[in-house]
């Protein structure tokens, strides 16, 4: 026991109680009634100080009031010291973080940020944190007794002569220029396996996937580096090694620069992938080896380039899978075979492992977030529910309780805390490990009576008309700033804007929290089996095999225009290498709200008059138009009609990037996009539009979150008189096209006559002119 080594570290915090209780769940023994925790075992002994004051701190936890507790700590620090120190932010719900004042303290100091919002996450956090600084230490031993003054490294012969130059910038200071707030997501994802395998596809859609949610990576592919680096090697045993060496090196290189770098390279010999893995694991860089276990047979039906026919040939010698082997890796990270596990199913395999290292957060596998209690869950809740602290919600409340439940705001868990709210509505988008976007504020107001009742609850039974919908956990409860939030939403605090009216009458204080939903919001008005959610509509695209999916939502009745815009896209996909494009048809929701007069309501499908077509009218149009059209125009065995439930904001191009960021979660990658989509009159001049209508458009080609999302345009349709059909309009043909308005639909919808032959198939028509010709009757 003599020889036992002994670590010492020391943790500075405002909450010693908090923090030596996570030490005992981890078996951390209190020395009697001090501040010093220890565990052993036959080989080294940590031994933990804690405390509010001493200096030079290993680590420090704020885990109290961050804007009060925060600056005392970090005044401890020995402003000359070039140690890194461990700094853990414990959010609670009640925090404020001054992120800009937090920034500067780690530019000027040597800290490592580490920022958890949940007590397990920080007991975790807490051992991780002393298990790396006991590897520093033993290096640090292991150096200290073969040190070299000069800092040679032992490379070639002419070791003598090379000198190590250590930069100056740490890697957490590299995080924060990389915008990944003080979190370095530096590491190497490896993939290795044979020719067809199925390497490249995953990697490149793997840093596609990463850099769409503004997050650093590169990928290294095999033969794009044989171009450049490693032209000068052939495929010899010899070369082979040098290939690998190469490029694990220039791995490592880009990792230590905060990038995630991808490597699809077949590295056939265990031996050189083990050196490539220790060369990161010596540079505390994460290395993930990756074995796409793909059967030759299915590489070589793959193979577009005839290289394995040239090789079974000996046209090609040494070609690795046919006369050169293929040394499987005995203890691979993640192993995918492609003939089995689908790419997406892939990119979720690889970034939960990376989960698993901390080197990226687990919110970028949320493709849908789920908040529905279990049946224990949901029996519990009901049995509590009458001594639980109660909220009564609005209509609008409960339709969002189904937009946050069905997962189309992931990786939201809830109503918006404050931190999640200001991100929102400063920065358009939530920063949660990663970059997703989120436009439209999803949030709870209540009342000042409401807030002073509740603000000491745990749990809020919220329910709409007495009935439990949803708990809400954790409750953070903030000011709702009417106007702030309007002016950065919608660019106008005018209270003839609808829902800015909406919003002003509402309650001066937001509640946030974690929501944990009874069950499925039902509406019981003949539509829920067209009110799909997320995941329903993902395993409807795979149940017919879509391997691509476009989106177009409608406000208004479907027209042969429109079939022609559907239709003209989907060639375009298939033009472009896609076998199977399927069309989600996604109208908006309906909710009708009414505001400013009894002659105009807010209807969640478009700002209406009183005669415009209802939800379930345009539903009806919309299955006569899929069912009985002879020409079958949207290929009615590859179209899916569902109902978008989000509530409308007509916020303009800020809730256009909501509506897009929605479908994604569907699976959609391509959407199509008109003229104003989320606009309405200008509530103060009606002669104008609020917001112009080519924003929505151009706006999501921009907007940061939307990188997977690829936009449509819109092609403007009209009636041809000459052609006696819808078609794209030619300025040089004006003459020939008719531009029938809605008005001017109703109108002749409403006296009972047809419209231009060609304009729309006639069983929707049908559907449409009935409820025109009921209107009458009811009048």
């Amino acid at each position: 026991m003599s020889s036992m080594s002994v670590h010492q570290f020391r943790i500075n915090t405002d909450n010693t109680e908090l923090i030596g209780e996570l030490l005992r769940k981890e078996h951390f023994v209190q020395q009697n009634s001090s501040l010093t925790f220890t565990k052993q075992n036959l080989d080294q002994k940590i031994q933990i100080g804690l405390s509010y004051s001493f200096p030079s701190p290993s680590i420090i936890c704020c885990c109290s009031t961050i804007s009060t507790s925060l600056p005392q700590l970090l005044s401890y620090l020995d402003q000359s010291s070039s140690s890194i120190v461990n700094l853990i932010l414990f959010i609670q719900s009640s925090d404020t973080v001054e992120w800009n004042s937090l920034m500067n303290s780690l530019s000027t100091r040597n800290l490592s940020l580490s920022v958890l919002h949940d007590k397990d996450q920080l007991g975790t956090k807490l051992v991780e944190i002393i298990e790396a600084l006991i590897k520093q230490n033993q290096k640090k031993t292991i150096a200290s007794v073969d040190k070299q003054p000069t800092h040679a490294i032992h490379t070639s012969q002419n070791e003598r002569n090379i000198f190590y130059s250590v930069s100056k910038i740490t890697r957490e200071k590299r995080a924060v220029a990389l915008g990944q707030r003080g979190a370095f997501r530096g590491s190497t994802v490896w993939l290795t396996g044979l020719s067809g395998a199925g390497k490249s596809t995953i990697a490149f859609a793997l840093e596609e996937y990463i850099v769409s949610k503004g997050l650093p990576a590169y990928c290294l592919d095999g033969d794009n580096i044989r171009f450049g680096l490693n032209k000068n090697l052939g495929f010899s045993n010899e070369d082979r090694v040098e290939n690998i060496r190469r490029v694990a090196e220039v791995a490592k290189l880009f990792a230590d620069a905060g990038i995630m770098c991808i490597v699809a390279f077949i590295s056939p010999f265990e031996e050189d992938r083990e050196g490539a893995r220790k060369l990161h694991e010596d540079a505390e860089i994460p290395f993930i080896e990756v074995f796409v276990s793909t059967p030759l047979a299915v590489c070589e039906s793959r193979d577009k380039k005839g290289l394995y026919e040239k090789a079974r040939k000996g046209m090609i010698k040494g070609f690795t899978g046919i006369d050169a082997p293929y040394q499987p890796p005995a203890h691979p990270d993640i192993v995918i075979d492609t003939s089995i596990v689908p790419l997406d199913r892939s990119i979720e395999m690889i970034i939960a492992k990376l989960a698993e290292r901390n080197v990226l957060s687990s919110t970028l596998i949320m493709a849908v977030n789920e908040l529905f209690m279990d049946e224990q869950m949901r029996a519990r809740a009901t049995e509590e529910f009458p001594n639980l602290d109660k909220l009564e919600i609005t209509e609008i409340d409960l339709q969002w309780i189904q937009v946050l439940s069905e997962g189309w705001a992931t990786p939201l868990s809830g109503f918006m805390r404050e931190t999640e709210y200001l991100q929102c509505l400063h920065f358009g988008c939530l920063m949660k490990g990663h970059t997703e976007n989120q436009t439209i504020p999803i949030v709870l107001p209540c009342t000042t009576e409401d807030k002073e009742r509740l603000q000491s609850s745990q749990i809020i039974a919220l329910c709409y008309n007495q009935k439990l919908v949803a708990l809400l956990k954790k409750p953070e409860f903030y000011a709702h700033r009417k106007e702030e939030r309007c002016a950065r939403v919608f660019g106008t605090t005018n209270i003839e804007h609808p829902h800015i009216k909406m919003i002003f009458e509402s309650g001066d204080w937001l509640i946030g929290g974690d929501l944990e939903v009874l069950e499925r919001i039902r509406w019981n008005d003949g539509l829920d089996e067209f009110r799909l959610t997320p995941n329903e509509l993902r395993q409807r695209f795979r149940d017919i095999k879509a391997d691509a999916v476009f989106a177009f939502q409608l406000r208004n009745p479907i027209h042969n225009g429109h079939s022609l815009l559907m239709q003209t896209t989907r060639q375009y996909l298939v033009d472009h290498g896609f076998k199977n494009p399927v069309l989600l048809l996604h109208p908006l929701g309906i909710l009708l709200h009414q505001c400013l007069s009894t002659a105009h309501f807010v209807i969640l499908g478009g700002w209406t008059k009183e005669d415009d077509v209802p939800l379930p009218v345009r539903m009806a149009q919309h299955q006569a138009f899929l069912n009985e059209d002879e020409n079958d125009r949207l290929d009615r065995s590859r179209t899916v009609l569902a109902i978008f439930p989000s509530p409308m904001s007509y916020a303009g191009p800020t809730e256009v990037q909501w509506h897009a960021k929605a479908r994604m979660c569907t699976g959609a990658t391509f959407y199509i996009v008109g003229r104003d989509p989320a606009g309405l009159p200008n509530p103060a001049d009606k002669s104008k539009d609020l917001y112009d209508p080519s924003h929505g458009s151009k706006v999501l080609t921009m907007a940061p979150g939307l990188n997977q999302l690829q936009i449509l345009p819109f092609k403007v349709a009209a009636y041809n008189r000459v052609l006696k059909d819808m078609a794209f309009y030619d300025p040089e043909k004006h003459d020939e096209f008719d531009f029938i308005s809605g008005t001017r639909m109703r109108k002749i919808a409403r006296s009972g006559e047809q419209p231009p032959e060609g304009f729309m198939v006639p069983a929707g028509w049908k559907v449409l002119s009935a409820y025109y010709k009921s209107l009458g009757t009811q009048s």
